[in-house]
């Protein structure tokens, strides 16, 4: 039975979630700190209107998550280097410690399920030139 593309890929994002709820709970994080921490991770020193988009929250949200990963020690705000104006934010020394062993399990549900979806396409295809 065909599923949507949107179906899907909430069904990926939730199995991830699921898989991570239990490293994100030793570490005391929600799924929204980790899509921040997982967002500087990649790039740090990222402004806090690029960090919104980058972790797919609101910037009111973005800001309540980010005082609170500061509060931890986890997250670390600067004055942007050339524009003293804007604000960026870089994971500290503990927080990427967090975040690279965080990283490590979601690279591994990430791989089971590029493995589940090439399964899923090679039988979608398969039964496609059955017909």
């Amino acid at each position: 039975m065909p599923t949507s593309l949107l179906l899907l890929l909430k069904r990926a994002e939730r199995r991830i979630e699921l898989g991570l709820q239990e490293l994100l709970d030793e570490f005391e994080l929600t799924i929204e700190q980790w899509r921040i921490m997982a967002a500087l991770h990649e790039e740090p020193g990222q402004p806090m209107s690029v960090l919104a988009e980058a972790a797919v929250l609101p910037a009111a949200s973005l800001t309540r998550h980010v005082d609170k990963l500061v509060e931890r020690g986890l997250i670390l705000r600067r004055v942007h280097a050339t524009d003293k104006r804007r604000i960026v934010a870089a994971l500290s020394p503990v927080g990427s410690t967090v975040a690279t062993r965080v990283s490590a399990v979601q690279r591994e549900l990430e791989a089971d399920l590029a493995d589940y979806f090439q399964m899923e396409i090679h039988e979608r295809s398969g039964s496609a030139t059955r017909r």
